[in-house]
């Protein structure tokens, strides 16, 4: 077992007009696998730039938006995530601050929205799904 820090705010980003964005690379995997946690201070934005790989965007603490190619955007708050393909671009911000963990890798799918299982039901609310 290794217990370790995953929020340190090790980098400071300003590429594509980010601001207020700091980034720990916390682990890489075989295939291409990237984890770094996101660190958007209130205000910070993470610039308009297209996804490398397929891009999920989990967020952990806070709120803010995301948006895709379109520009809408649209709310996102703890619990929460996004997922881009590979060459779409995307930006995300805050007005309170957030901390996002972000998974890149050339095939990230989402699994579909388990059934509850009955005997916990009490204790864990269903999933939802973004649609």
């Amino acid at each position: 077992m290794e217990i370790f820090r995953f929020d340190r705010g090790e980098k400071i980003i300003r590429r594509h007009g980010s601001e207020g964005l700091r980034a720990t690379r916390i682990a890489e995997g075989d295939g291409q696998v990237y984890l770094t946690c996101l660190t958007v201070e209130p205000g910070g934005v993470i610039g308009t730039h297209p996804a490398t790989d397929t891009q999920l965007f989990l967020v952990v603490a806070g709120d803010g938006w995301a948006a895709g190619p379109d520009g809408e955007q649209v709310p996102i708050t703890a619990g929460w995530g996004v997922r881009w393909d590979a060459g779409e671009n995307h930006t995300s911000g805050t007005e309170t601050g957030f901390t996002a963990l972000a998974i890149e890798g050339a095939s990230l799918n989402l699994f579909e929205p388990e059934a509850p299982d009955p005997d916990t039901s009490d204790h864990h609310p269903p999933r939802s799904s973004c649609n």
